[in-house]
Protein backbone atom coordinates (compact mmCIF):
# COMPACT_ATOMS: atom_id res chain seq x y z
CA UNK A 1 0.00 0.00 0.00
CA UNK A 2 1.36 3.75 -0.84
CA UNK A 3 1.20 5.64 2.26
CA UNK A 4 -0.42 9.01 1.48
CA UNK A 5 1.26 12.22 1.91
CA UNK A 6 -0.36 14.26 4.17
CA UNK A 7 -2.29 18.30 2.50
CA UNK A 8 -5.06 19.75 1.83
CA UNK A 9 -5.56 17.95 -1.36
CA UNK A 10 -5.35 14.22 -0.06
CA UNK A 11 -7.34 14.55 2.88
CA UNK A 12 -11.00 13.32 0.82
CA UNK A 13 -8.49 10.12 0.76
CA UNK A 14 -7.65 9.24 4.71
CA UNK A 15 -9.79 7.17 5.92
CA UNK A 16 -10.93 5.85 9.40
CA UNK A 17 -9.86 4.99 11.88
CA UNK A 18 -8.00 8.21 11.56
CA UNK A 19 -10.31 11.29 12.02
CA UNK A 20 -10.17 14.20 9.19
CA UNK A 21 -11.32 17.74 10.06
CA UNK A 22 -14.87 18.21 10.31
CA UNK A 23 -14.00 21.99 8.44
CA UNK A 24 -12.35 23.03 5.55
CA UNK A 25 -8.54 23.95 7.02
CA UNK A 26 -8.37 25.64 4.17
CA UNK A 27 -10.74 28.46 5.22
CA UNK A 28 -9.03 29.02 8.62
CA UNK A 29 -8.12 32.72 9.03
CA UNK A 30 -5.37 33.54 11.82
CA UNK A 31 -6.38 35.36 14.95
CA UNK A 32 -3.57 34.09 17.02
CA UNK A 33 0.08 33.79 16.69
CA UNK A 34 2.43 31.61 18.61
CA UNK A 35 5.78 31.54 19.40
CA UNK A 36 7.74 28.27 20.10
CA UNK A 37 5.70 25.82 17.74
CA UNK A 38 6.83 22.69 19.24
CA UNK A 39 5.13 19.57 19.84
CA UNK A 40 3.53 20.61 23.25
CA UNK A 41 1.82 23.20 21.73
CA UNK A 42 0.62 21.14 18.86
CA UNK A 43 -0.81 18.12 21.28
CA UNK A 44 -2.35 21.26 23.35
CA UNK A 45 -3.14 24.73 22.55
CA UNK A 46 -3.91 23.67 18.84
CA UNK A 47 -5.63 20.98 19.63
CA UNK A 48 -8.38 22.66 21.79
CA UNK A 49 -8.50 25.18 19.19
CA UNK A 50 -9.06 22.74 16.42
CA UNK A 51 -11.99 21.06 18.60
CA UNK A 52 -13.68 23.66 18.86
CA UNK A 53 -13.23 24.70 15.12
CA UNK A 54 -14.99 21.04 14.81
CA UNK A 55 -17.60 21.99 17.02
CA UNK A 56 -18.18 26.27 15.65
CA UNK A 57 -17.37 27.47 12.71
CA UNK A 58 -17.31 30.80 13.89
CA UNK A 59 -13.87 29.56 15.84
CA UNK A 60 -12.39 29.43 12.22
CA UNK A 61 -11.49 32.48 12.89
CA UNK A 62 -8.88 31.79 15.63
CA UNK A 63 -6.44 29.49 13.62
CA UNK A 64 -3.11 29.83 14.52
CA UNK A 65 0.36 31.19 12.74
CA UNK A 66 2.83 29.46 13.92
CA UNK A 67 6.70 30.67 14.66
CA UNK A 68 9.89 29.20 15.25
CA UNK A 69 12.60 31.71 16.93
CA UNK A 70 15.36 29.37 16.88
CA UNK A 71 17.32 28.48 13.91
CA UNK A 72 16.71 24.43 14.60
CA UNK A 73 13.46 25.71 14.49
CA UNK A 74 13.51 25.88 10.37
CA UNK A 75 12.53 21.99 10.43
CA UNK A 76 8.90 23.29 11.38
CA UNK A 77 8.52 25.34 8.40
CA UNK A 78 10.25 22.62 6.06
CA UNK A 79 8.05 19.83 7.62
CA UNK A 80 4.69 21.59 7.63
CA UNK A 81 4.61 23.78 4.72
CA UNK A 82 4.33 21.18 2.24
CA UNK A 83 1.64 19.93 4.29
CA UNK A 84 0.00 22.90 4.35
CA UNK A 85 0.14 23.27 8.11
CA UNK A 86 -1.72 20.17 8.81
CA UNK A 87 -0.32 17.36 11.20
CA UNK A 88 -1.00 14.25 12.90
CA UNK A 89 -1.87 13.98 16.58
CA UNK A 90 -1.62 10.09 17.89
CA UNK A 91 -2.80 10.47 21.29
CA UNK A 92 -2.54 7.18 23.20
CA UNK A 93 -3.96 5.90 27.17
CA UNK A 94 -1.39 2.74 27.05
CA UNK A 95 -4.55 0.71 26.32
CA UNK A 96 -5.68 2.26 22.72
CA UNK A 97 -4.78 5.40 20.64
CA UNK A 98 -6.68 7.55 18.47
CA UNK A 99 -5.20 9.15 15.09
CA UNK A 100 -6.47 12.78 14.55
CA UNK A 101 -5.39 15.16 11.40
CA UNK A 102 -5.32 18.55 12.78
CA UNK A 103 -6.06 21.71 11.04
CA UNK A 104 -5.88 24.50 13.55
CA UNK A 105 -2.84 26.24 11.99
CA UNK A 106 -3.12 29.11 9.57
CA UNK A 107 0.36 28.97 8.62
CA UNK A 108 3.59 28.05 9.75
CA UNK A 109 6.93 30.85 9.97
CA UNK A 110 10.66 30.42 10.11
CA UNK A 111 12.04 33.52 12.40
CA UNK A 112 15.19 32.34 12.93
CA UNK A 113 17.39 34.21 11.34
CA UNK A 114 15.11 37.11 11.48
CA UNK A 115 12.10 38.34 12.67
CA UNK A 116 10.42 40.75 10.06
CA UNK A 117 8.12 38.64 8.57
CA UNK A 118 6.81 37.82 11.77
CA UNK A 119 6.15 41.38 13.31
CA UNK A 120 4.20 41.85 10.13
CA UNK A 121 1.94 38.87 10.38
CA UNK A 122 1.67 40.50 13.81
CA UNK A 123 0.80 43.67 12.89
CA UNK A 124 -2.66 42.29 11.38
CA UNK A 125 -5.20 43.66 12.87
CA UNK A 126 -6.79 40.16 13.16
CA UNK A 127 -4.30 38.97 15.34
CA UNK A 128 -5.70 39.25 18.82
CA UNK A 129 -3.52 36.79 20.83
CA UNK A 130 0.17 36.15 20.84
CA UNK A 131 1.26 33.01 23.05
CA UNK A 132 4.55 31.52 23.79
CA UNK A 133 6.18 27.97 24.69
CA UNK A 134 9.91 28.81 24.60
CA UNK A 135 10.70 27.07 28.04
CA UNK A 136 11.56 29.63 31.10
CA UNK A 137 14.91 29.93 29.20
CA UNK A 138 12.99 31.38 26.48
CA UNK A 139 12.32 34.48 28.79
CA UNK A 140 15.93 35.65 29.38
CA UNK A 141 15.47 35.81 32.87
CA UNK A 142 17.74 36.11 36.01
CA UNK A 143 17.01 32.55 37.38
CA UNK A 144 17.62 33.69 41.34
CA UNK A 145 14.96 36.80 40.96
CA UNK A 146 12.91 35.71 38.07
CA UNK A 147 13.10 39.13 36.10
CA UNK A 148 14.21 40.08 33.09
CA UNK A 149 18.06 40.08 33.00
CA UNK A 150 19.14 43.25 31.29
CA UNK A 151 22.87 41.55 31.08
CA UNK A 152 21.07 38.41 28.91
CA UNK A 153 23.01 38.33 25.38
CA UNK A 154 19.63 38.21 23.65
CA UNK A 155 18.12 41.10 25.62
CA UNK A 156 21.83 43.38 24.91
CA UNK A 157 21.09 42.39 21.59
CA UNK A 158 17.85 43.60 20.98
CA UNK A 159 18.65 46.86 22.78
CA UNK A 160 21.31 47.21 20.33
CA UNK A 161 18.55 46.73 17.18
CA UNK A 162 15.28 47.02 18.94
CA UNK A 163 13.25 47.36 15.33
CA UNK A 164 14.98 43.44 14.87
CA UNK A 165 14.47 41.44 17.87
CA UNK A 166 15.42 38.08 18.42
CA UNK A 167 13.72 37.31 21.81
CA UNK A 168 10.54 36.18 22.18
CA UNK A 169 10.28 39.45 24.47
CA UNK A 170 11.56 41.47 21.89
CA UNK A 171 9.11 40.27 19.35
CA UNK A 172 6.42 41.53 22.06
CA UNK A 173 7.94 44.86 22.99
CA UNK A 174 8.29 45.69 19.18
CA UNK A 175 4.90 44.52 18.37
CA UNK A 176 3.16 46.11 21.18
CA UNK A 177 4.97 49.07 19.81
CA UNK A 178 4.15 48.67 16.60
CA UNK A 179 0.48 48.32 17.26
CA UNK A 180 0.77 51.75 19.48
CA UNK A 181 2.61 53.58 16.46
CA UNK A 182 -0.23 52.43 14.30
CA UNK A 183 -3.25 53.58 16.60
CA UNK A 184 -4.51 49.85 16.81
CA UNK A 185 -5.57 47.97 19.53
CA UNK A 186 -3.35 45.67 21.78
CA UNK A 187 -3.44 41.89 21.73
CA UNK A 188 -3.01 39.31 24.30
CA UNK A 189 0.09 37.81 25.27
CA UNK A 190 -0.29 34.69 26.93
CA UNK A 191 2.01 32.56 27.96
CA UNK A 192 1.69 28.57 27.92
CA UNK A 193 5.10 27.67 29.74
CA UNK A 194 5.83 25.75 33.07
CA UNK A 195 6.20 28.83 35.29
CA UNK A 196 5.01 29.87 38.34
CA UNK A 197 2.78 33.00 37.82
CA UNK A 198 3.67 32.47 33.91
CA UNK A 199 2.01 35.78 33.16
CA UNK A 200 2.97 37.99 35.74
CA UNK A 201 6.39 36.97 35.09
CA UNK A 202 6.06 37.87 31.25
CA UNK A 203 4.63 40.77 32.16
CA UNK A 204 7.24 42.06 34.24
CA UNK A 205 10.10 40.97 31.59
CA UNK A 206 7.86 42.87 28.78
CA UNK A 207 7.27 45.82 30.94
CA UNK A 208 11.06 46.02 32.10
CA UNK A 209 12.21 45.50 28.20
CA UNK A 210 9.55 47.95 27.07
CA UNK A 211 10.90 50.54 30.14
CA UNK A 212 14.38 50.28 28.89
CA UNK A 213 13.49 51.51 24.95
CA UNK A 214 10.77 54.01 25.96
CA UNK A 215 8.54 54.91 29.35
CA UNK A 216 5.51 55.72 27.45
CA UNK A 217 5.21 52.74 25.26
CA UNK A 218 5.57 50.41 28.67
CA UNK A 219 2.81 53.00 29.71
CA UNK A 220 0.76 52.12 26.65
CA UNK A 221 1.42 47.98 27.33
CA UNK A 222 0.42 48.11 31.02
CA UNK A 223 -3.10 49.95 30.53
CA UNK A 224 -3.54 48.38 27.08
CA UNK A 225 -2.27 44.54 27.43
CA UNK A 226 -2.75 41.61 28.73
CA UNK A 227 -1.26 38.77 30.15
CA UNK A 228 -3.29 36.32 31.63
CA UNK A 229 -2.01 33.47 33.97
CA UNK A 230 -2.44 30.31 32.62
CA UNK A 231 -1.67 26.37 33.69
CA UNK A 232 -0.96 23.70 30.77
CA UNK A 233 -0.65 20.04 31.43
CA UNK A 234 0.21 17.22 29.11
CA UNK A 235 3.06 14.61 28.03
CA UNK A 236 4.41 15.40 25.14
CA UNK A 237 7.73 13.62 24.13
CA UNK A 238 9.76 14.32 21.33
CA UNK A 239 8.35 12.88 17.96
CA UNK A 240 10.65 9.46 17.41
CA UNK A 241 11.63 8.13 13.40
CA UNK A 242 10.11 5.04 14.82
CA UNK A 243 6.82 7.01 15.65
CA UNK A 244 6.48 8.33 12.07
CA UNK A 245 7.27 4.84 10.74
CA UNK A 246 4.39 3.77 13.27
CA UNK A 247 1.93 6.14 11.52
CA UNK A 248 2.53 5.10 8.38
CA UNK A 249 2.92 1.51 8.75
CA UNK A 250 -0.33 1.21 10.49
CA UNK A 251 -2.54 4.01 9.11
CA UNK A 252 -0.73 4.43 5.72
CA UNK A 253 -0.79 8.37 6.40
CA UNK A 254 3.07 9.93 5.64
CA UNK A 255 3.40 12.79 8.02
CA UNK A 256 6.89 14.23 8.65
CA UNK A 257 6.44 15.67 11.50
CA UNK A 258 3.17 14.04 13.85
CA UNK A 259 2.45 14.12 17.37
CA UNK A 260 2.17 11.73 19.69
CA UNK A 261 0.68 12.80 23.55
CA UNK A 262 -0.98 11.18 26.48
CA UNK A 263 -4.76 10.85 26.68
CA UNK A 264 -5.41 13.25 29.46
CA UNK A 265 -4.81 16.75 28.81
CA UNK A 266 -5.67 19.74 31.45
CA UNK A 267 -5.82 23.80 30.26
CA UNK A 268 -6.38 26.44 33.44
CA UNK A 269 -6.82 29.73 31.90
CA UNK A 270 -7.40 33.67 33.58
CA UNK A 271 -9.77 35.15 32.39
CA UNK A 272 -8.11 38.60 31.46
CA UNK A 273 -7.92 39.02 27.62
CA UNK A 274 -7.61 42.33 26.18
CA UNK A 275 -9.25 42.04 22.60
CA UNK A 276 -11.35 38.96 22.90
CA UNK A 277 -10.71 35.26 23.18
CA UNK A 278 -11.65 31.42 21.64
CA UNK A 279 -14.48 29.79 23.75
CA UNK A 280 -12.45 27.19 24.59
CA UNK A 281 -14.48 26.10 27.95
CA UNK A 282 -16.52 24.65 25.73
CA UNK A 283 -14.12 21.88 24.40
CA UNK A 284 -12.82 21.67 27.62
CA UNK A 285 -10.44 24.62 28.66
CA UNK A 286 -11.42 26.01 32.64
CA UNK A 287 -11.41 29.82 32.67
CA UNK A 288 -11.02 30.87 36.79
CA UNK A 289 -10.47 34.30 38.25
CA UNK A 290 -7.37 33.10 39.66
CA UNK A 291 -5.00 30.30 38.40
CA UNK A 292 -2.47 30.15 41.24
CA UNK A 293 -3.92 26.86 42.78
CA UNK A 294 -3.73 24.93 39.91
CA UNK A 295 -0.62 26.30 38.77
CA UNK A 296 1.11 25.29 41.73
CA UNK A 297 -0.41 21.88 41.78
CA UNK A 298 0.46 20.83 38.76
CA UNK A 299 4.32 22.58 39.33
CA UNK A 300 5.21 20.62 42.90
CA UNK A 301 3.29 17.41 42.05
CA UNK A 302 3.88 16.94 38.27
CA UNK A 303 6.78 18.83 37.19
CA UNK A 304 9.00 18.50 40.23
CA UNK A 305 8.20 14.72 40.26
CA UNK A 306 8.49 14.17 36.89
CA UNK A 307 12.44 15.95 36.92
CA UNK A 308 13.32 13.99 40.47
CA UNK A 309 12.63 10.49 39.03
CA UNK A 310 13.88 11.76 35.79
CA UNK A 311 17.33 12.64 37.30
CA UNK A 312 17.33 9.52 39.52
CA UNK A 313 16.39 7.13 36.89
CA UNK A 314 18.95 8.82 34.21
CA UNK A 315 21.71 7.69 36.81
CA UNK A 316 20.42 4.19 36.26
CA UNK A 317 20.62 4.67 32.85
CA UNK A 318 17.10 4.52 32.19
CA UNK A 319 15.92 5.79 29.21
CA UNK A 320 12.24 6.28 29.17
CA UNK A 321 10.20 7.14 32.49
CA UNK A 322 8.08 4.45 32.11
CA UNK A 323 11.00 2.35 32.37
CA UNK A 324 11.69 4.24 35.80
CA UNK A 325 8.57 3.46 37.12
CA UNK A 326 8.57 -0.07 36.72
CA UNK A 327 10.48 -0.23 39.67
CA UNK A 328 8.13 -0.40 43.08
CA UNK A 329 11.14 1.50 44.73
CA UNK A 330 10.76 4.73 42.86
CA UNK A 331 7.15 4.46 42.47
CA UNK A 332 6.82 4.81 46.33
CA UNK A 333 9.93 7.33 46.45
CA UNK A 334 7.24 9.70 44.33
CA UNK A 335 4.31 8.75 45.96
CA UNK A 336 5.89 9.85 49.33
CA UNK A 337 7.81 13.35 47.97
CA UNK A 338 4.17 14.40 46.90
CA UNK A 339 2.44 13.38 50.53
CA UNK A 340 5.61 14.06 52.56
CA UNK A 341 6.99 17.17 51.35
CA UNK A 342 5.80 18.43 48.50
CA UNK A 343 2.34 17.98 48.58
CA UNK A 344 1.97 20.11 52.17
CA UNK A 345 3.02 23.07 50.64
CA UNK A 346 -0.61 23.34 49.00
CA UNK A 347 -2.83 25.46 49.15
CA UNK A 348 -6.56 23.95 49.08
CA UNK A 349 -7.32 23.52 45.27
CA UNK A 350 -11.23 23.69 44.40
CA UNK A 351 -12.59 21.00 42.89
CA UNK A 352 -9.63 18.78 42.96
CA UNK A 353 -9.23 15.61 44.93
CA UNK A 354 -5.38 16.00 45.78
CA UNK A 355 -5.08 11.93 46.58
CA UNK A 356 -6.87 11.23 43.29
CA UNK A 357 -4.46 13.28 41.42
CA UNK A 358 -1.15 12.11 43.54
CA UNK A 359 -2.37 8.97 41.72
CA UNK A 360 -3.30 9.73 38.12
CA UNK A 361 0.06 11.17 38.11
CA UNK A 362 1.68 7.70 39.34
CA UNK A 363 0.06 6.25 36.09
CA UNK A 364 0.45 8.66 33.57
CA UNK A 365 4.25 8.62 34.74
CA UNK A 366 4.11 4.96 34.11
CA UNK A 367 2.13 5.29 31.05
CA UNK A 368 4.46 2.38 28.46
CA UNK A 369 2.76 4.18 25.31
CA UNK A 370 4.36 7.43 25.63
CA UNK A 371 7.68 6.48 25.63
CA UNK A 372 8.98 9.97 27.56
CA UNK A 373 12.32 9.84 27.65
CA UNK A 374 14.19 10.89 31.05
CA UNK A 375 16.69 13.14 28.87
CA UNK A 376 14.04 15.68 27.67
CA UNK A 377 12.72 16.11 31.38
CA UNK A 378 16.35 16.51 32.52
CA UNK A 379 16.94 18.88 29.53
CA UNK A 380 13.85 20.92 29.37
CA UNK A 381 12.77 21.20 33.14
CA UNK A 382 14.27 24.44 35.39
CA UNK A 383 16.13 23.00 38.04
CA UNK A 384 13.35 26.21 39.53
CA UNK A 385 10.93 22.76 39.77
CA UNK A 386 12.97 21.25 42.78
CA UNK A 387 14.46 24.77 44.57
CA UNK A 388 10.87 26.06 44.69
CA UNK A 389 9.19 23.28 46.80
CA UNK A 390 12.28 22.82 48.76
CA UNK A 391 12.38 26.31 49.76
CA UNK A 392 8.57 26.32 50.33
CA UNK A 393 8.71 22.96 52.61
CA UNK A 394 11.64 24.45 54.73
CA UNK A 395 9.40 28.05 55.36
CA UNK A 396 6.74 25.84 57.12
CA UNK A 397 9.57 23.59 58.87
CA UNK A 398 8.07 21.29 56.37
CA UNK A 399 10.46 17.75 55.07
CA UNK A 400 13.16 17.92 52.63
CA UNK A 401 15.04 15.25 52.77
CA UNK A 402 13.06 13.35 49.75
CA UNK A 403 13.76 16.70 47.80
CA UNK A 404 17.15 16.90 48.60
CA UNK A 405 17.71 13.06 46.92
CA UNK A 406 16.18 14.44 44.15
CA UNK A 407 18.80 17.69 43.97
CA UNK A 408 21.43 15.41 44.74
CA UNK A 409 20.58 13.35 41.94
CA UNK A 410 20.44 16.22 39.70
CA UNK A 411 23.74 17.26 40.59
CA UNK A 412 25.59 13.68 40.48
CA UNK A 413 24.17 14.18 36.63
CA UNK A 414 26.37 17.01 35.81
CA UNK A 415 29.62 14.87 36.04
CA UNK A 416 29.05 13.20 32.60
CA UNK A 417 28.35 9.57 33.64
CA UNK A 418 25.52 7.58 34.82
CA UNK A 419 26.13 4.39 37.19
CA UNK A 420 26.52 2.32 34.34
CA UNK A 421 29.44 4.00 32.67
CA UNK A 422 27.00 5.86 29.99
CA UNK A 423 28.30 9.58 29.19
CA UNK A 424 25.33 11.68 30.04
CA UNK A 425 25.51 15.04 27.59
CA UNK A 426 24.80 18.31 29.87
CA UNK A 427 22.46 20.61 28.27
CA UNK A 428 21.95 23.84 30.26
CA UNK A 429 22.61 27.45 29.36
CA UNK A 430 25.15 27.29 32.49
CA UNK A 431 26.57 23.93 31.08
CA UNK A 432 30.10 25.08 31.83
CA UNK A 433 30.07 26.19 34.91
CA UNK A 434 27.70 23.55 36.11
CA UNK A 435 30.28 21.19 34.94
CA UNK A 436 33.27 22.77 36.22
CA UNK A 437 31.53 22.90 40.04
CA UNK A 438 30.84 19.68 40.11
CA UNK A 439 34.43 18.39 39.01
CA UNK A 440 35.43 20.50 41.80
CA UNK A 441 33.18 19.75 44.63
CA UNK A 442 32.58 15.84 43.75
CA UNK A 443 30.54 14.94 46.48
CA UNK A 444 30.27 17.80 48.43
CA UNK A 445 27.83 20.30 46.69
CA UNK A 446 28.45 23.10 48.39
CA UNK A 447 30.59 24.46 44.57
CA UNK A 448 27.62 24.17 43.05
CA UNK A 449 24.87 25.01 45.88
CA UNK A 450 26.69 28.31 45.85
CA UNK A 451 25.60 29.33 42.51
CA UNK A 452 23.08 31.88 43.77
CA UNK A 453 21.75 32.23 40.60
CA UNK A 454 20.28 29.39 40.44
CA UNK A 455 19.72 28.01 44.18
CA UNK A 456 19.27 31.48 45.53
CA UNK A 457 20.18 31.42 49.38
CA UNK A 458 19.59 27.29 49.83
CA UNK A 459 23.30 27.07 50.51
CA UNK A 460 22.52 29.07 53.51
CA UNK A 461 20.28 26.60 54.88
CA UNK A 462 22.12 24.09 57.36
CA UNK A 463 19.80 21.50 57.46
CA UNK A 464 19.27 21.44 54.07
CA UNK A 465 22.48 21.62 52.92
CA UNK A 466 23.51 18.55 55.16
CA UNK A 467 20.98 15.98 53.93
CA UNK A 468 21.86 17.49 50.16
CA UNK A 469 25.69 16.59 51.35
CA UNK A 470 24.76 13.13 52.68
CA UNK A 471 22.70 12.25 49.52
CA UNK A 472 25.19 13.00 46.79
CA UNK A 473 27.98 11.38 48.83
CA UNK A 474 25.63 8.12 48.35
CA UNK A 475 25.09 8.46 45.07
CA UNK A 476 29.18 8.74 44.22
CA UNK A 477 29.41 6.33 46.74
CA UNK A 478 27.52 3.39 46.17
CA UNK A 479 24.99 5.10 43.33
CA UNK A 480 21.03 5.57 42.60
CA UNK A 481 20.09 2.33 43.44
CA UNK A 482 21.63 1.71 47.01
CA UNK A 483 20.91 4.80 47.50
CA UNK A 484 17.00 4.53 46.64
CA UNK A 485 17.39 1.14 49.14
CA UNK A 486 19.56 2.97 51.41
CA UNK A 487 16.40 5.59 52.02
CA UNK A 488 13.92 2.90 51.87
CA UNK A 489 15.31 1.01 54.90
CA UNK A 490 15.48 4.92 56.85
CA UNK A 491 12.10 4.76 56.73
CA UNK A 492 12.10 7.42 53.82
CA UNK A 493 9.45 5.83 51.46
CA UNK A 494 7.70 2.47 51.25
Amino acid sequence: MTAIELNRANLPRIAAPVQRPGYDPAGVRAGIVHLGLGAFHRAHMARYTHALMERDPGAMGWGIVGAGLMPGDRRVRESLAPQDGLYTLVERDGVEESVSVIGSLADVVFAGEGTEGLLARIDDPAIRIVSLTVSENGYCLNPATRELDPEHPMIRADLAAPLRPGSAIGVIVEAYRRRMAAGRGAFTAMTCDNIQNNGDVLRGAVLSLARMRDVRLADWIEANGAFPDTMVDRITPVTRPDGIAHLEATYGLRDRWPVFAESFTQWVIEDRFAAGRPEWEAVGAQFVPDVAPYEVMKLRLLNGSHLAIAALGRLRGHRFVHQVMADPRMRAYMAALMDRETGPTLAPVQGVDLPAYKRTLIARFANPAIEDTVERINTDAPINLLVMPIEASLAIGGEVELLALALAAWMRRLRGRDDVGDAIEIRHPLAALLREKAEEGGADPMPLLSIGSLFGELAGQARFAEALRRWLASLYEVGAAATLDRAAREGRFG
